[in-house]
């Protein structure tokens, strides 16, 4: 009977040695990929295994309304140029609230919601988070920011409805391009991201018309902080 359950045991370790094997290669072996090849996410992979609808046009960074990078970088991650994937100072911050029995505030940069949507899961969890932290200083040790803001863009879910990536986000809220945003649409497109099954930019309540032209003002003001995903000097704002 012993041996028999340290044979199980033994056939339980080799399991989860597996499992963490693979998490730790997929990782490793497909973010130097994405430096020429554009990823998919796990919520979208999900739609698309579970026949749900799903929307995602590729564009590639040039493409994107300035105005909207700069948004996003005030609003989401307003150190996104000057960390290496975590901004240690608000995990920090984090880690006491959370020590002290306090409400989390999220503390995800941008390269870390990246590693959530790249290789993660979404509900939120003391475990994902500590997963999202090695996992964005090697996605921001191997890929570009401007890079890792492209991969953002396209891969953030910005509909109710499969709306994923900035194309498909701008066209189904305002019917237009994202090139083309002004900062009334960029900003208001911004506000969306906390909650996009909820919060529809093309016809936003009051407090989501407030909160944008609160990031309006962040992103005229504090533009220069978003230079790094600038196509070789200042976004044109």
């Amino acid at each position: 009977m012993a041996r028999r359950k340290f044979k199980g045991f033994r056939a339980l370790a080799r399991s989860l040695g597996i499992v963490v094997a693979l998490a730790v290669a997929i990782p490793l072996l497909l973010t130097p990929v994405y430096l020429v090849v554009n990823p998919v996410s796990v919520p979208m992979l999900s739609r698309l295994v579970t026949g749900r609808p799903m929307e995602r046009q590729w564009r590639n960074i040039g493409e994107i309304s300035d105005r909207l990078k700069a948004a996003v970088i005030l609003s989401e991650d307003g150190q996104f140029c000057r960390h290496w994937g975590v901004d240690m100072a608000a995990l920090r911050d984090e880690v006491e609230r959370f020590m002290a029995g306090e409400e989390a505030r999220g503390a995800s940069t941008i390269t870390m919601q990246v590693a959530r949507n790249l290789f993660l899961w979404n509900s939120p969890s003391v475990v994902r988070k500590a997963l999202e932290v090695p996992l964005a200083l090697y996605i921001d040790l191997v890929l570009p920011k401007r890079r890792i803001m492209e991969i953002y863009l396209n891969i953030a879910e910005w509909g109710p409805q499969g709306q994923f990536g900035i194309a498909a986000g701008a066209a189904r809220a305002f019917g237009i391009a994202p090139q083309n945003l002004d900062w009334r649409t960029a900003t208001l497109l911004v506000t969306a991201l906390p909650n996009p099954l909820l919060r529809q930019p093309g016809h936003p309540s009051a407090g989501m018309v407030r909160i944008a032209s609160i990031i309006e003002r962040r992103a005229r003001q504090y533009g220069d902080r978003a230079e790094c995903v600038g196509e070789g000097g200042p976004l044109a704002l």
